[in-house]
């Protein structure tokens, strides 16, 4: 690899941070390539090709190669997620503050695009638990509901909401994850160019915003809830500095987290409080630059406001009834309707649901079944990756490797269905999304927005994961 370009005085603002040492990480930016790491999916079993374990993560893995992702069926159905694995310590943190999972649990990622932290939180709770994945920049919003769809849980709701409008729901949320924007040093050497980015103007900038930030969104965490603060940044400002000012300022306790001295993370103090927080140094973890901390709220919570329920919608018995035979033990849903689209969440979600839906904006609600056009179902992609489907109300029809990649790509697929009707396109037993199959030919329903764009080809001897 080329000699890093670092920023002007980049080096020397680091010199003082806890545990830095610049020998090792500059050799790491110069001459060691960018760890490849993928967290599997606990609800889409599958096997996939996998090296060496994240060792803070339960099921995040190294990869020895970087494969071609783009070209691996699997990755579109949502058998596992591609991730930094500094960021999998999130992971780590939660099963710290929720050993034994006793009582339902609310968790709020206010940033959450484009979701790797959101379908990590997902993997590490129960169906009675809700996660609101919330993302501020509206564009950013259809990738984290993608992302979330592939995971194919029915206990996420998707919000797109400014920090400020969290303060209303005072001491709605258990857990609230910031992982708040910042000056981006920690991924220098995955992305370089984010070098020519920093400044320590900008830094100080980011320091502001996170203030205000978690100003925000604090009412909404509950008394004895925990706040869980992550940045990609080094900088002093960003990390320690953010600490000892909520402790300051909303008088928080910090806690400590166990590690092992292998994993290579170094624990820090702040200066004013000693709070507890965790930095990842490349060339020391394996992994990218990361600080973490976690945060308990002592001061008692304004009461959470009391709304009237809304009721249960006027639906149609019969309507519900067709619907409920697309989801397996359908029981278990609460269900909705939005235009003409059928929606279902987790029964015991129905509440916060109503709660949500009054003051923010909601994107994405448990899992959007589909349309009902008479007595048929248009079914929608996201029921296709549902793990709660029932798939036994489709066609299936099993495709090979080039057929898959011609189906993603939502090209004309080199088959001939001898059946009719809605069926699962699957890869490996693991489905894909829609096509509609007609006599001699078939109708491909992949989402056109999430299709294969690349117009080249696998490499000879190129692997998939």
């Amino acid at each position: 690899m080329n000699e890093p370009n670092f920023p002007e005085n980049f080096i020397s603002t680091l010199s003082t941070e806890p545990g830095f040492n610049a020998g090792n990480f500059i050799n790491a930016h110069q001459n060691i390539e960018s760890p490849t790491s993928i967290r599997l999916n606990p609800f889409k079993k599958h096997p996939v090709k996998i090296d060496s374990e994240v060792p803070w993560c339960t099921n995040g893995y190294y990869l020895d190669t970087r494969p071609s992702f783009t070209f691996d069926p699997l990755f579109h159905a949502g058998c596992y997620y591609v991730q930094e694995a500094s960021s999998m310590f999130i992971d780590h943190i939660l099963k710290t503050i929720r050993p034994n999972k006793d009582e339902p649990v609310k968790i709020l990622d206010l940033c959450a695009a484009p979701g790797g932290k959101s379908t990590l939180i997902n993997s590490a709770i129960a169906a009675d638990d809700l996660l609101v994945a919330n993302e501020i920049i509206k564009t950013r919003v259809p990738v984290l509901c993608d992302n979330l769809n592939r995971w194919g849980t029915a206990n996420s709701i998707v919000s797109n909401n400014d920090p400020k409008d969290f303060s209303r729901l005072t001491g709605f949320f258990d857990i609230i994850l910031v992982d708040a924007p910042c000056s981006g040093s920690g991924m220098f050497r995955k992305d370089p160019a984010a070098m020519n980015e920093w400044s320590e103007a900008n830094v100080n900038l980011c320091h502001q915003r996170q203030e205000r930030i978690l100003a925000d969104v604090y009412p909404a965490l509950k008394e004895d809830g925990y706040l869980i603060y992550s940045t990609c940044s080094y900088s002093h400002q960003e990390n320690e500095e953010i600490l000892d000012w909520l402790c300051d300022t909303f008088n928080m306790e910090s806690l400590p987290i166990p590690i092992y001295k292998d994993w290579g993370i170094v624990e820090t103090r702040s200066e004013k409080h000693q709070a507890f927080g965790y930095r990842f140094y490349p060339g020391q973890a394996k992994g990218e630059g990361l600080f973490a901390a976690c945060l308990k709220k002592k001061e008692q919570a304004d009461e959470t406001p009391s709304f009237k329920s809304k009721g249960h919608q006027k639906l149609a018995l019969q309507e519900i009834e067709m619907v409920k035979r697309y989801l397996i033990e359908p029981e278990n849903y609460y269900y909705n309707k939005i235009n003409d689209d059928w929606l279902a969440i987790n029964r015991g979600h129905k509440e916060s649901l109503d709660t949500l839906q009054r003051h923010l904006y909601i994107k994405k609600s448990g899992v959007r079944i589909g349309k009902l056009m008479g007595k048929d179902l248009v079914p929608d992609h996201e029921l296709a990756l549902s793990i709660h489907t029932n798939k036994d109300a489709f066609l299936h029809t099993e495709l090979t490797y080039e057929q898959a990649i011609q189906y993603l790509r939502r090209e004309n697929t080199d088959i001939n269905p001898t059946d009719k009707g809605w069926s699962l396109m699957c890869f490996e037993g693991q489905p894909l999304g829609w096509a509609k199959l007609l006599p001699n030919r078939i109708n491909n329903y992949y989402p056109k927005e999430i299709r294969i764009f690349s117009s080249a080809a696998p490499k000879a001897g190129e692997e998939i994961v």
